[in-house]
């Protein structure tokens, strides 16, 4: 007796080994290919967030560098006002500031 071709049983080349590792992997992957979508928009949100405060950042700077300019300058100015001063004062024995105590002031940043 004969068994038909069709009936018979051929040994698989694939192995039924189970990684669950793996599994997690897979299945996670074909999720992903959905959320794909959205993690490309999460990444243009912070992108575009990143590229705010940045230029927000360096208008600070561009600010801050604005005002210690303005500041050297007052600084300047009081110091050529004192000046002025002491020599309108005749033979001063004590001056009002002492140039080492602006400078010294000055220099605390």
């Amino acid at each position: 007796m004969s068994i038909p071709s069709n009936s018979r049983k051929r040994p698989s080349n694939r192995h039924n080994i189970r990684v669950p590792r793996l599994n997690r992997w897979r299945r996670l992957r074909k999720g992903a290919a959905g959320t794909k979508k959205m993690v490309v928009g999460i990444k243009t949100d912070m992108q575009m967030k990143n590229l705010k405060l940045y230029m927000e950042n360096q208008s600070i700077i561009e600010e801050n560098e604005k005002l210690r300019k303005k500041a050297f300058l007052l600084h300047q100015e009081n110091q050529n006002l004192l000046d002025q001063l002491q020599k309108k004062l005749p033979n001063p024995q004590k001056p009002l500031l002492k140039k080492q105590e602006i400078t010294h002031y000055s220099s605390h940043e």
